[in-house]
């Protein structure tokens, strides 16, 4: 079964914070000032449905592939909405609002796999199948993702599942795009059929000091391929078209997600590969089962080492 990524819920207020400090501890903001994302870059969201209607999202560069109606939320106040526009606000939130978000300019590909409906016997959160997700991944691909944010949980998975869920990680391989998801929160060392795929880059949460959460899962696919993000007391939108604060590696996510997406937006050749590589630090080198600190500006320098760039920073 597949979960909405865990986050808890620390503060709800007003308009009156800029966000920044987690675009500094991971050195973002270089790239944020030069680009706000090219809208060829499709970044694809798989996770609850979103509040389009949210007066901080860019809407003109955002779109479903379940159609006009699939997108919005039908429950604003609802877990799933909440959490699919906190995490589509992190990504795509403009740049003028109080929490600004990463890549506005890149398309949003919007695919919700969780809706606000009665839970699951003992599931405090919304949930979907681990083949509903696999084919949520084969949709946006087809739909021509190039990156997925996957800041979802996979728990309790058969080996059907397994298997159905590695077929679309392999087409995703295939294809070249990259696919970010979240470590999960349940504080044990191990994978999950996701984080365990050598073409996922799985991300750990951290605190303002860049020190990695407890809740936070550790295992050798999650230090060899991952990368750690900003994810506790991280602001962004609400559903119900207000803004608030989560925490957990599903908030995490989109500091890397976002960060792919601005490189690419740069370096339109770069291979998935080769931009994987950069942003992860060189993986292969790696044998703790804890992931570094995401460098956005180091892994910028790196591409600029063999690639052509379409402006200068």
């Amino acid at each position: 079964m597949v979960t909405q990524g865990a986050v808890s819920q620390i503060w709800e207020s007003s308009r009156t914070w800029a966000s920044v400090a987690p675009f500094d501890l991971v050195r973002l903001r270089g790239l944020m000032a030069e680009t706000e994302g090219d809208a060829r870059i499709v970044v694809a969201l798989i996770d609850g449905p979103v509040a389009v209607d949210h007066s901080s999202l860019a809407v003109d560069r955002i779109r479903s592939v379940a159609g006009e109606d699939g997108a919005g939320c039908p429950a604003p106040a609802g877990a799933a909405c909440g959490h699919g526009t906190f995490v589509a606000g992190i990504l795509h939130a403009k740049r003028g609002s109080n929490t600004p978000g990463i890549c506005p300019g890149c398309t949003l590909l919007l695919r919700p796999i969780f809706g606000d409906t009665a839970p699951v016997a003992g599931e405090d959160l919304p949930s979907a199948t681990g083949e509903q997700l696999a084919s949520a991944i084969l949709e946006v691909i087809a739909a021509g993702a190039r990156v997925v944010n996957l800041s979802v949980g996979l728990i309790a998975a058969p080996l059907r599942t397994e298997r159905v869920l590695e077929e679309a990680l392999q087409e995703a391989a295939r294809r070249g795009v990259v696919v970010v998801a979240a470590a999960g929160n349940q504080g044990v060392v191990g994978g999950s059929a996701i984080t365990r795929h050598p073409w996922v880059v799985p991300v750990v949460a951290c605190d303002p000091q860049g020190r990695i959460l407890a809740p936070s899962n550790l295992g050798a696919s999650i230090g060899r391929f991952g990368v750690v993000a900003p994810g506790h007391g991280i602001a962004s939108l609400s559903g119900d078209g207000g803004h608030t604060k989560l925490s957990g590696t599903s908030v995490a996510v989109p500091f890397v997600t976002g960060t792919v997406a601005l490189l690419w937006s740069l370096f339109p050749s770069t291979s998935a590969t080769r931009l994987r590589l950069a942003v992860t630090a060189s993986p292969n080198r790696r044998r703790s089962v804890s992931p570094p600190l995401l460098d956005a500006a180091a892994a910028y320098h790196t591409l600029t080492q063999s690639s052509t760039k379409v402006t200068s920073l």
